[in-house]
Order: C-alpha cells, then structure tokens, then sequence
C-alpha cells in the first residue's frame, strides 16, 4: 500500500447524526484503502491528521460500485457540525481517486446564522423611490 494522503472536509448547516459512509474510489489501485474520521474538529491539516486519534479508522475494500456502506459507532456520531475524512493510504497507486461520498444518517436541528442586515419598509416613503418621470422615464408619478 502507498501513502497518499487526501483530507474531505464537510461542514452541514444543521447538526447530523451519522449512521454510515459509503466510498466510491477509482480503479486500478486508486481506490483509499483506510478512512480515518474526525468530529467537528475544524481545521485539520495533514500533520494534524496524522497525528491525532480519529473517532473512528476503517480499512477499506475496493469499491467501484458504491454497495458498500461502513457502519459508524452511531453513538460517537450524534452531534455532528462537522466531519473530516482524511484518507492516508490507496491500494498501490500514484494517486487516490474518491468519485462519490455518501453518508447515511438524519439532521437534529437547523442552525440560525445571521445572514445580513435586512431592512423592512412598514410603509414606503415616496420621496426614497425615484418615478419613470424623475429617472428618465416616460411616465410621470401619479398620487
């Protein structure tokens, strides 16, 4: 087995309990062969990743047909902001390909952010709105 290291980092927009991750890798030995997962752990690097104990490690088989689902430990899965799949080996290739990652599992609560500012109008004023008169256009406003 090579070293080919690939990190996939997902944030969801509410937080998700995770039941199963299928791959779907690349032929010819550039399928991962080992998935290492982290929990709402942002920004994680190589050294990082290497370095840190997952929640949960697979090894993996060939799957070019994306049958195959890993179960997760459901239990370290609850609360999930964030996931992180760092993928340190290949089956003996250059390079690792992943075409597809699914994930199995259901959203607990939507997260509220703060978009923009918005400003409503209860009632326009007239003279914050240009007419077709004012602005070059051919009729004038009426009242």
């Amino acid at each position: 087995m090579k070293c080919c290291l690939l990190i996939v980092n997902d944030r969801f927009t509410s937080d998700v309990k995770i039941k199963s991750i299928s791959i779907v890798g690349g032929a010819d030995g550039t399928s991962p062969a080992k998935m290492r997962a982290f929990i709402n752990r942002d920004g994680i690097d190589f050294s990082d990743a290497q370095s840190m104990q997952p929640v949960q490690e697979w090894d993996l088989v060939e799957n070019l047909q994306g049958v195959l689902e890993y179960q997760t430990r459901y239990s370290r899965f609850q609360s999930v902001g964030s996931l992180t799949l760092h993928f340190p080996e290949n089956f003996d290739a250059e390079t690792t390909q992943i075409h597809y990652i699914g994930l199995k599992g259901e959203a607990t609560q939507l997260k509220r952010d703060v978009v923009a500012t918005i400003v409503y109008e209860v009632m326009p004023n007239p003279s914050d709105h240009k007419t077709r008169a004012e602005s070059g256009g051919g009729l004038s406003h009426v009242e």
